[in-house]
């Protein structure tokens, strides 16, 4: 019996202002699996990111959580979208990583973490507290946990806000570009922690211009451009023999 996917994703459009940003994205990933997105700017990535991590309403598509629809439910042979209340309990299984740290500066480290336990999942605040110093140990912050994030670099907020949604204890993390807002000598720490993350068999869909890390992490990598998915395959065969010119073009230019 084959395991069924952690995510699948089904026909996704979305249009913004008469402009078709999605246009029919359809993939799926694994327990455990790593996908990494490239493509250029303006292709359509954030957007699916923002759709799947329940944060934005699809135009049209389905989005499949564990076997389960999310975000919407057909009612008498229409789409419904789903009232905040039911969506807030549906984004506890999806952990989303943003460019931007989106920290809140009157709060520590620690209790920047622990927030979501607390106020989403009313766990109690000592075992908010105890989870929220295990999270911070992991991504190698352990010893900044009472400092605000004005106290710390870009590289060590961003591993703030990577803790701060696997505390959740998330199916899946989307990552959105999470080096892209770091000077280049901070970029390697972020990685070597989505790097373990990926060891220790976490589900991650990962929007990236690291090409490295693409390449040395993803299970598969996938070109978007134009709000479709251009081409999908494993590392070693999207980076040596890309099935599509679009592909070699894109590569041509961040090689």
């Amino acid at each position: 019996m084959t395991q069924e996917p952690v995510i699948q994703v089904r026909n996704l459009h979305k249009t913004y202002n008469g402009i078709d940003v999605l246009k029919g994205v359809n993939f799926e990933v694994d327990k455990g699996q790593v996908k990494a997105v490239l493509g250029p700017s303006g292709s359509g990535k954030s957007t699916m990111l923002r759709l799947m991590a329940l944060l934005e309403p699809a135009d049209a598509g389905e989005l499949i959580l564990k076997g389960r629809r999310v975000g919407a439910r057909e009612e008498r042979g229409r789409t419904v979208h789903l009232p905040e209340r039911q969506l807030a309990v549906q984004r506890r299984e999806v952990g989303m990583v943003f460019q931007r740290f989106n920290l809140f500066p009157h709060l520590t480290a620690a209790r920047n973490v622990m927030l979501g336990l607390t106020s989403v999942q009313g766990v109690s605040h000592h075992e908010a507290r105890e989870r929220s110093l295990a999270m911070l140990e992991r991504v190698g912050l352990a010893e900044r946990a009472e400092h605000y994030p004005s106290e710390l670099s870009g590289g060590q907020q961003q591993r703030v806000a990577i803790a701060r949604a696997l505390v959740m204890n998330p199916s899946v993390m989307l990552f959105d570009e999470p080096t892209s807002a770091l000077d280049p000598e901070l970029v390697g720490e972020v990685l070597d922690v989505m790097e373990s993350l990926a060891e220790s068999g976490m589900t991650m869909i990962v929007v990236t211009h690291e090409v490295r890390f693409a390449r040395r992490v993803a299970d598969e990598v996938t070109l978007f451009d134009g709000g479709v998915i251009v081409e999908q395959a494993a590392p070693e065969e999207f980076f040596t023999s890309p099935q599509h010119e679009r592909t070699r073009r894109f590569l041509s230019h961040v090689h």
